[in-house]
């Protein structure tokens, strides 16, 4: 019997309680803000109706309790997320995963880059050892012989990374501050692709990457995360594909998808990601990318409760197969 699995990303764009400063150039959302902030966030989990959600831009889990309690679809649904470290140096916004499908035990964030990973920065004495936003990893059951790994993330965005060298008569500068921005969102890829390396040695299972990648699928960073110029290994395909691009069920004529506007560039640097179990070309095949919707007419109005991303959802047709000890694609048969 077939099943439809739909999963979805949204970038809700800076929730914060009322009241609370989350960014020192911000002023805090008014009661009467806040309010409306997050009846416009759970009309949108609404109409996305999907099976799991991942979030960017969480500055509180209580706030993204109180949006669940305005849905209609996921007022009992799994709630997976961390407040920001209150001792850091500056608050931080983190994701969050919201789920109608049981959420398996074990559920974390990842801080520190693994495999003690440090990467220098131009002009920064000590080198970068964390993500610039922590990763949130979770095991969703889809059913009792099949689970699925879930990755939700929010990688360093193009905004320059100034320190003290923010001069105007050094232009310069400025170069070397986007510089050190696309080092951090390259260390961040490099990093969570270091994690879904090493889960495929221990636990193999599909596995979801989602979240605002804060690039376009073509770029470097993103390419990493997908697995760039990596082959089977002992018979084990763990690169990741984006499911725009390998969906069945793509109109060209209808073809509208981005999800951000930057300087009048309609950009898609939101992102789900999957790995060979939805390809329909590999022989792991246990499902397959059917559609993948943008919701973006909200970014046309520029409301000031609406989130300047768009929302990305994709819809999964389950074969009927089990997935967890399926055997993995043959390099001969690996998608392409």
């Amino acid at each position: 019997m077939q099943q439809e699995l739909r999963f979805a990303t949204f970038n809700v764009c800076n929730l914060a309680l009322p009241g609370v400063k989350y960014y020192d150039d911000q002023i805090p959302y008014s009661v009467a803000e806040y309010d409306a902030k997050t009846s416009w966030i759970a009309q949108q989990l609404d109409a996305l109706d999907a099976d799991v959600i991942g979030l960017q831009e969480i500055f509180s889990q209580a706030a993204l309790k109180d949006v669940l309690a305005k849905t209609q679809g996921y007022r009992d649904a799994h709630h997976v997320g961390f407040d920001p470290d209150p001792l850091a140096d500056h608050l931080t916004p983190n994701v969050a995963l919201i789920s109608r499908l049981p959420v398996m035990a074990g559920a974390t964030t990842f801080k520190l880059l693994p495999n003690n990973l440090a990467v220098s920065l131009p002009g920064v004495a000590n080198p970068v050892q964390h993500f610039t936003r922590p990763i949130l990893h979770a095991k969703i059951e889809v059913l009792p012989d099949l689970s699925i790994h879930v990755f939700v993330c929010h990688l360093k965005s193009k905004l320059p990374d100034y320190r003290n060298d923010n001069h105007d008569d050094q232009p310069d500068q400025t170069g070397i501050a986007m510089l050190r921005s696309l080092i951090r969102r390259g260390t961040d890829a490099l990093g969570l692709r270091s994690l879904l390396s090493n889960l495929n040695k221990d636990d193999r299972a599909p596995i979801i990457v989602m979240g605002d990648f804060n690039d376009v699928a073509n770029a470097i960073p993103t390419q990493m995360v997908m697995g760039l110029g990596k082959y089977p290994i002992n018979g084990i395909d763990d690169r990741l594909f984006e499911s725009y691009r390998i969906q069945s069920r793509r109109d060209p004529l209808r073809d509208v998808g981005y999800t951000h506007i930057h300087d009048g560039n309609y950009e898609t640097i939101d992102h789900i990601l999957v790995s060979e179990e939805f390809h329909p070309a590999s022989r792991a095949s246990i499902g397959e990318v059917v559609e993948v919707m943008y919701l973006n007419d909200h970014m046309t109005f520029r409301q000031a409760h609406a989130s300047d991303h768009g929302l990305v959802l994709v819809r999964i047709l389950l074969h009927g197969k089990s997935a967890n000890g399926v055997t993995p694609s043959s390099p001969d048969a690996t998608p392409v």
